[in-house]
């Protein structure tokens, strides 16, 4: 195990997206071997099973965060909590499914030091994704593409000397009806975490993170590994915490590819 480890009681998070160009898999990777936990919960969209079966682009980063995974079970005596997203929506003809400490669910209710949160990725609120699904892919690749377009972009940044900006993020922010849907979908996946007797709801799905009250529910979005890069922990005594990758890799610096161990090593 790394010498430097972010020990926590559990690690959400969500929306990695294996398997597009886009997924910030050596980053995700570094943030999961620099993290040692009781139990994982990877909270949907996980594996990006829709742009796989458009010739997506799988590489041997993509192969290690499953083999970084499999060895936190093995070795590590961590629970791993799969929950099925709408990109990895092959999943649902077999859920539920457990083989010794490790659960592939439709959603989850995780009990800790501040009560009981309920866990799930959320697609269950988002009516085109669930009842107009050619709508929902036709969407998918409407994103791809200005992901696309902002990867040019930042290459061109990159040159001049800039920071990463997010298109896409801006967009967000800025379109009404975005800022409204995002909006709706916190409130909707409140009630339900209230109706079924918690205190918390963790999601993903928007790829939009945050960390708020809602009412009487601490709702908690864990983001995503596209443009966020974000995940959720729960500290030793139960307090939750939004990770930032950019605050995190400060404190837990990325490993020389000079020492090729560490980039196995979960």
């Amino acid at each position: 195990m790394d010498k430097k480890t972010l020990r926590v009681r559990t690690v959400i998070l969500s929306d990695v997206h294996l398997g597009t160009p886009d997924c910030k898999v050596e980053e995700v990777n570094h943030f999961l071997r620099h993290t040692h936990c009781a139990k994982l919960i990877l909270n949907g969209d996980i594996i990006d099973g829709w742009q796989l079966r458009r010739a997506g682009q799988w590489t041997k980063a993509h192969t290690r965060f499953i083999r970084i995974v499999l060895k936190k079970l093995e070795k590590r005596d961590t629970a791993v909590v799969y929950l099925r997203g709408n990109h990895d929506d092959i999943l649902t003809a077999f859920l539920p499914l457990e083989f010794e400490k490790l659960a592939i669910v439709e959603d989850h209710v995780h009990e800790g030091p501040r009560g009981r949160y309920l866990v799930l990725h959320g697609d269950v609120f988002d009516t085109i994704t669930r009842n107009f699904v050619f709508l929902a892919h036709l969407g998918d690749w409407g994103y791809r593409a200005l992901l696309g377009l902002n990867r040019a972009y930042n290459t061109w940044r990159r040159w001049r000397g800039l920071e990463y900006w997010s298109l896409s993020k801006a967009i967000k922010a800025r379109v009404k009806s975005a800022v409204s849907h995002v909006s709706n979908f916190e409130e909707h996946i409140a009630q339900l975490a209230q109706s079924r007797g918690c205190t918390g709801v963790m999601c993903g799905h928007i790829h939009t993170p945050a960390d708020k009250r809602l009412g009487d529910i601490h709702y908690l979005n864990s983001g995503d590994w596209v443009e966020s890069l974000t995940a959720i922990v729960e500290h030793l005594d139960g307090r939750y915490e939004l990770v930032d990758y950019a605050r995190f890799s400060a404190e837990y610096p990325m490993p020389s590819a000079d020492h090729p161990a560490d980039l196995v090593e979960a």
